[in-house]
């Protein structure tokens, strides 16, 4: 039996979910199916001498330059994790997205992809856009769009939108200072991804699209299969984690899938997380038995909301089972500890998902067992029993060149990391 937090019987999403989990397992059918469809359907173009037509085409087209949340979505659509969207939302599915966790027609979905645009000048008119890349150089094509819409919202409805996506209006909130801000004008519409920005470019090791983590799931042969998100390096805790959850789950290996885009201030950057986390599988897991990947999204910071997020994309790209562990995508105190688990049994319908959730404590190391736990199933603890390092003494003791003590972080780690600080403090 999985431990959950607050219940031991809490430890999965929903009993219909292990059961069309089962289903999938019958015969020769490999994968967990992706969200709202049969078959993955990514929205890039793969066909070369199409990718030119459209191309050339673009050069003729009105252009509008994302902005990097949109620019992000259309990442995301078109490497197949935003299955089974066609395009970005109106304005009548954003509401009811943010409402409902459904759109119109009644898909499960628990965040509105939105253009949201400032300035449509360029595009008033238009039925055929290309959409240009803001992340990089020359602003290149990334997209042509069919557009089905252009509507006017308004400053209530977004702040309705924020409200219910981030759970606050409070403009210190990462996210919710990100969102007010993009526009007030919702361009919608189907498109064709041309381009999956830098991404590939930047992180040729890691970048995958889900049809491509789904391949190489198959090709180890893997079927019950645990995703772990991080936005972080990964300490002696999460490493613990993911070895419980295989454990517990006996699941065939893990997909340590990593954000690649745009963080807040004082968030460690991308590649030096990449070599972290390297560094932690190569030495501390056995071959074959963990996935190192990443995904080109900005981080939305909206906690509960932006997990049932993960888990959508996590099914698309073929996972059984999403580790949402204490905080998850949380940001300062805007959200309980576990709000990104109860979320699960009390917002996401029976049936809505067929992937799984794995419900974590906060995990540590025991000085009295010499190994880490989660904290939750140490019943005879004390909070000194513990080593806990909050996470600016951690940057500070990186900063000054000095490991944290090797039960909170594997030495090669920290050493990568007190290299990178120090850097940074030069």
């Amino acid at each position: 039996m999985l431990l959950s937090p607050t219940s031991n019987s809490m430890a999965l999403s929903t009993a219909s979910n292990h059961s069309n989990f089962l289903n999938h397992r019958d015969g020769d059918s490999p994968l967990i199916k992706p969200h709202g469809s049969e078959t993955l359907n990514p929205l890039f173009v793969q066909d070369a001498q199409l990718q030119q037509q459209l191309l050339a085409e673009a050069e003729t087209l009105p252009s509008l330059l994302l902005n990097s949340a949109a620019a992000a979505n259309a990442v995301m659509l078109g490497a197949g994790y935003f299955n089974p969207l066609s395009g970005y939302m109106n304005l009548a599915d954003a509401l009811s997205v943010a409402e409902t966790l459904h759109t119109v027609d009644g898909l499960f979905w628990p965040v509105p992809v939105l253009n949201l645009v400032e300035d449509i000048s360029a595009i008033e008119g238009a039925s055929r856009i290309a959409l240009r890349d803001p992340n990089t150089e020359g602003y290149p094509v990334m997209a042509i769009m069919d557009v089905a819409a252009i509507e006017a919202v308004s400053d209530a409805q977004i702040e309705t939108m924020a409200q219910e996506i981030f759970g606050t209006l409070d403009a210190e909130h990462p996210g919710v200072g990100t969102f007010t801000n993009l526009g007030r004008n919702i361009v919608s519409g189907d498109i064709k991804v041309l381009s999956l920005s830098y991404f590939q470019a930047d992180f040729p090791d890691t970048f995958r699209t889900a049809a491509e983590i789904r391949d190489e799931i198959a090709q180890r042969g893997w079927q019950k299969v645990v995703a772990f998100q991080t936005r972080n390096p990964m300490h002696r805790a999460h490493e613990e984690l993911c070895r419980m959850a295989m454990e517990r789950l006996d699941a065939d290996g893990v997909v340590v899938h990593m954000l690649l885009g745009k963080l807040k201030k004082g968030d460690i950057p991308a590649s030096v997380r990449d070599d972290c986390i390297r560094k932690m599988v190569e030495l501390y897991f056995p071959q074959n038995s963990v996935m190192v990947t990443g995904y080109g999204f900005d981080m939305l910071y909206a906690g509960p909301r932006e997990a049932v997020l993960h888990a959508v994309f996590r099914q698309n790209m073929g996972c059984t089972h999403l580790i949402v562990g204490r905080d998850h995508a949380g940001v300062g105190d805007f959200y309980g500890a576990f709000d990104a688990q109860t979320i699960f049994a009390e917002r996401v319908p029976a049936g809505s998902l067929e992937i799984e959730i794995f419900n974590a404590d906060h995990t540590a190391y025991s000085t009295k067992l010499g190994r880490v736990v989660m904290m939750n199933e140490a019943d005879d603890h004390s909070k000194e029993d513990f080593i806990l390092l909050s996470g600016t003494k951690v940057r500070q003791m990186l900063g000054d060149g000095i490991a944290p003590p090797p039960e909170f972080a594997r030495p090669e780690v920290a050493k990568i990391l007190m290299d990178y600080y120090q850097l940074e403090n030069a």
